[in-house]
């Protein structure tokens, strides 16, 4: 009888650094097939600012996410979409209408903040 506990999906979840930024910058992205935003992020002194391509114009405004917090996994290798370099995938949950509503602290936290 094997008694090891199965860590195989907790060793996964440990794999993701998943950090708290403040968007600091929104802009549409012209070459999206699907309407998107080129996101800039600072994650604070020690990482540093980042950019993303987010598919969140449905419930955002770029007005609507300057200042905001919210949670990104920034250990993902970039990747180019529509002509832009996305460095870090930015959180969400879809809901009924299948529009990403974003994952974002309840409480302000320090930019860099590791998910625990």
């Amino acid at each position: 009888m094997n008694t090891q506990k199965d860590t195989t999906s907790f060793d996964n979840f440990l794999a993701l650094d998943i950090r708290a930024g403040t968007i600091i910058d929104a802009k549409p992205l012209p070459k999206a097939k699907i309407p998107a935003y080129a996101l800039t992020i600072d994650f604070g002194e020690t990482i540093g600012v980042k950019h993303s391509s987010a598919r969140i114009s449905d419930l955002y405004t770029p007005q609507d996410l300057i200042n905001l917090q919210i949670m990104a996994i920034i250990n993902f290798p970039p990747r180019k979409i529509a002509g832009f370099t996305s460095e870090v995938l930015v959180c969400g949950f879809y809901n009924e209408n299948n529009h990403v509503v974003l994952v974002t602290p309840q409480s302000h936290v320090q930019n860099g903040a590791v998910l625990g």
